[in-house]
């Protein structure tokens, strides 16, 4: 399995980004697909995950209601989202995957990561 991230990238307060993962190898169609974030000095965490039908999400409760997680079933991509950004959003953001979708999920359940994409949002 491997997942390619992108879309990260400088931003002001309250600006916008959509970042995307696409997943490509033996079975990953039917994983459930997370992001994380990593601060500079912090524990990588929970953002979002979401089925691999896209028909169930879960988010972290600093993001929700900003942050919009979906899937392209047929690509085998997912997109989040991203709205009303805070200097606090700024981090290194992973995707990752794993079999089946558990809510409460943590980054010690993930059986698979990409690369991450930095995303700075500015004061």
């Amino acid at each position: 399995v491997q997942l390619q991230a992108s879309g990260g990238g400088l931003v002001e307060t309250g600006g916008s980004l959509r970042l995307s993962c696409a997943a490509s190898g033996s079975s990953v169609r039917t994983y459930a697909m997370y992001w994380f974030s990593q601060a500079p000095g912090k524990e990588r965490e929970f953002i979002a995950g979401i089925n691999w039908s896209g028909t169930n999400t879960e988010y972290a409760d600093s993001v929700k209601g900003r942050f919009t997680l979906s899937r392209d079933v047929a690509k085998v991509t997912v997109y989040l989202e991203m709205n009303n950004l805070k200097p606090e959003d700024s981090a290194v953001y992973y995707c990752a995957a794993r079999p089946t979708f558990r809510s409460g999920s943590v980054k010690d359940d993930m059986h698979h990561w990409g690369r991450g994409t930095l995303v700075t949002v500015s004061s």
